[in-house]
């Protein structure tokens, strides 16, 4: 038995899905069975499964705690050809924050709770309890190991392993992209230039209920955008008050729910014409 065999089933014993690497640090690749995915099996489930392929396929989707599969036929040609062990740290509830040079090290004593760290080739693992979704590059040389992908075993490290922070969590938020506002293409004024809304705070309020509108919803996201649209465009639309500075907050509230630069242009574009308001 090898020892990257042995440290595997050391791992799996612990309830820490391991899996083989090989040279370059990268998981074995597909068998021609499973080739470009053809299987359509584990890469596409957000846990290992349902590919029944006996071989260590599919990358971190192959992680596995069973020891008579890490042990297994299938797998040994694997096993004397690895270069070191992978491990799942989703699947064990864990998060890796791979910190890949010393100025991300001082960025994460600076930001981030101690932890139990572990010695890599250029910088540190630190590992938390709690599992997040993966994502590389979250700033200049972090990167985030957890559900769907692979950590290398390098250790049990040194430290006490604390809970996942908010701070790791919101390294992989995305912050809406720069807002283009589309100015509201609508009729001049009402005569005379004056608006029959009685005070700019009734605008305000207007457009901070929208606003929430928007923020509290939790389904139907596009639905919910145009017809918030709407409703903000039918009640003051027509005077010619709303600016791109209004357009601006909707179209944050509404990427900030994941709507896209576009979806929020087609919205808005829409509810002009339903209404309407545009130039012929």
């Amino acid at each position: 038995m090898s020892a990257h065999l042995r440290t595997a089933l050391s791992l799996a014993a612990h309830g820490v899905p391991a899996l083989p690497l090989r040279e370059g640090k990268v998981p074995f690749g597909n068998c021609p069975t499973c080739a470009k995915n053809i299987c359509a099996g584990r890469p596409n489930m957000k846990t290992p499964g349902p590919c029944a392929c006996p071989a260590p396929c599919h990358g971190w989707a192959a992680a596995t705690t069973d020891p008579s599969i890490l042990n297994s036929t299938s797998w040994a040609r694997a096993w004397r050809e690895a270069a070191g062990v992978a491990y799942h740290p989703g699947g064990a509830g864990l998060t890796v924050v791979d910190l890949d040079n010393a100025e991300a090290i001082a960025w994460a004593r600076a930001n981030l709770p101690a932890t139990r760290t572990v010695p890599t080739t250029r910088g540190q693992h630190w590992l938390y309890w709690g599992a997040m979704q993966g994502a590389n590059a979250v700033r200049p040389g972090v990167d985030i190991k957890s559900a769907m992908a692979y950590a290398r075993w390098l250790g049990p490290g040194t430290g006490t392993m604390a809970v996942l922070p908010d701070a790791v969590r919101a390294l992989t938020v995305k912050e809406p992209a720069p807002v283009r506002p589309v100015a509201a293409t609508v009729p001049a004024a009402t005569a005379g230039g004056r608006c029959p809304h009685r005070t700019p705070t009734y605008l305000d309020r207007g457009i901070a209920m929208a606003e929430q509108r928007i923020a509290d919803t939790r389904d139907a996201v596009h639905a919910t955008v145009y017809r918030t649209f709407l409703a903000v465009l039918s009640t003051h639309g027509r005077c010619g008050c709303l600016t791109e500075t209004h357009t601006a907050r909707l179209f944050t509230a509404a990427q900030a729910k994941g709507e896209t630069v576009r979806h929020c242009t087609e919205a808005w574009t829409n509810a002009l014409t339903t209404l309407g308001l545009t130039h012929g």
